[in-house]
């Protein structure tokens, strides 16, 4: 009970209780094996399928998504990272064969992969779906029971989850927790240790989590977010880039992490540029946006009357209009912004997209250096040198070439950020092994045992010199 802090209100001793309950569960050995850990991640995906109806229900009631949208980036998404991790488990699972040293020879040595206890996966508003239960895939294939925190933000969304995740999973193994995160989350970290805490969110946010975790020492995954930039080159494809930069910008009205958040357009085809980014928009969801099936609204008045205050931080040029009671604002695009205006300050999260034009590479670098470490950089040109080139100079969570935000679809690339825009990665084998530990193991035989690795060692420095290099 060492790991017990501060005073326990009779909830929280109850929360307490659960958590040791998992991780006596744990350490009952049970979610060790790979048939175990195969048929919890059928029951997911059997539970997902079943509840599909109701989650894009709850997805349209929280956000306005709809049924195709929702597909995509929520359930299909998570779905096709449950067949992946099915597919390739068993092979992940193996103990990893490393070449022995000369010093430990006839030794053989090998990486084993363990799982790490009990977790704890903390989940947005934004792809309350996706963003809690994904990581969740990674937990269970790596052997873990897992404490669910589903955003208060979300509540449609969340209610469908917590329904699912009992119907499936025994608490002691699977706990799902509701309740406001200001309150929930500190009663979790503060009287029991993790194993590991995963945390998609805000910088601010993260840096409290990150803050309670390192007073367990409990190692921490941060998938936080910042003002990803996107750069189009003289030679980009403009068509192309407007529809894939509006895509990215736009979905989910722009509340999605990997958004570019300002787009750098080569001053020789801004004017292009903007035309086919307005083009666009009005093909995407046409004229009246309010009353479009393919957009959605702002979560809640907080976020919209934030998003507000930053209209005025340029010119309108695209949309602008808004219903507060609908929490609807129409795809919005600024020009005129200047390098300290607020909406230049702070991660947008919403469908306003500046648009600012630049002359060299020098330039359009030392803008994005004002905010360094993005989650994804973008960046559209023909040119493969000037891709390469643009890569190289923007040190990013992960970067797309002519394309916008479509990276996190690949499983077999690793997601996050760097610096402030999160630590760690996952999706695919990167969530397997971000709640495993690599526990290196030697196995040496007993019928070489030669003396000289024992004392006394005088005059044996040259060997140990040849033998240790």
């Amino acid at each position: 009970m060492s790991n017990f802090k501060g005073p326990i209100t009779m909830s929280n001793e109850r929360l307490t209780e659960a958590l040791f309950r998992m991780r006596h569960y744990f350490e009952s050995g049970v979610t060790g094996s790979y048939k175990f850990r195969k048929e919890q991640l059928l029951h997911l995906k059997r539970a997902l399928l079943k509840y599909e109806q109701a989650l894009h229900d709850a997805l349209l009631a929280d956000l306005r998504k709809s049924p195709e949208e929702s597909w995509v980036t929520e359930t299909g998404f998570l779905l096709s990272e449950i067949n992946a991790t099915l597919k390739d488990l068993r092979r992940w699972m193996e103990p990893q064969q490393v070449p022995t040293n000369l010093v430990n020879l006839p030794s053989t040595s090998y990486v084993q992969r363990e799982a790490l206890g009990v977790v704890l996966i903390i989940g947005p508003w934004n792809y309350p779906l996706q963003l809690l239960l994904t990581p969740l895939v990674g937990a269970i294939a790596a052997g873990n029971c897992t404490v669910l925190k589903a955003s208060e933000f979300a509540p449609a969304t969340s209610a469908v989850m917590k329904a699912m995740i009992e119907e499936t999973y025994p608490k002691e193994y699977i706990l799902y927790t509701e309740g406001e995160g200001a309150s929930v989350v500190p009663a979790l970290m503060q009287h029991f240790r993790f194993d590991h805490v995963f945390y998609t969110g805000s910088t601010t946010t993260g840096k409290l989590i990150y803050k309670m975790a390192a007073e367990q020492l409990s190692p921490v995954t941060l998938e936080l977010g910042g003002k990803s930039p996107c750069v189009v080159e003289n030679d980009a494809n403009i068509k192309v880039a407007a529809r894939r930069i509006a895509l990215a910008k736009f979905s989910n009205a722009g509340q999605m992490c990997v958004a570019p958040d300002y787009v750098l357009v080569h001053r020789s085809i801004y004017e292009p540029f903007i035309q086919a980014l307005r083009e666009t928009t009005v093909e995407f969801f046409t004229n009246d946006p309010i009353n479009s099936y393919n957009y959605g609204r702002i979560i809640n008045a907080k976020q919209f009357r934030r998003l507000l205050s930053l209209m005025n931080s340029g010119r309108i040029i695209q949309g602008g209009d808004y219903n507060e009671a609908e929490l609807f604002l129409a795809p919005t695009v600024l020009a005129d912004v200047a390098h300290d205006s607020l909406v230049m300050q702070e991660e947008i999260f919403g469908p306003i997209l500046p648009v600012i034009p630049f002359t060299n590479r020098d330039e359009a670098r030392a803008i994005i250096n004002l905010h360094p470490n993005p989650l994804a950089f973008y960046v559209f040109a023909g040119n493969s040198a000037v891709q390469k080139a643009w890569v190289a100079l923007v040190p990013s969570g992960g970067a797309c070439i002519n394309n916008c935000s479509w990276h996190l679809t690949n499983h077999h690339l690793p997601f996050g950020g760097r610096g402030a825009s999160g630590t760690g990665a996952y999706h695919g084998r990167s969530s397997f092994e971000i709640f495993s530990h690599r526990k290196a193991v030697m196995k040496t035989p007993t019928w070489f045992d030669p003396n000289v690795k024992y004392p006394p060692f005088k005059g044996r420095l040259k060997l140990f010199k040849w033998i240790i290099r």
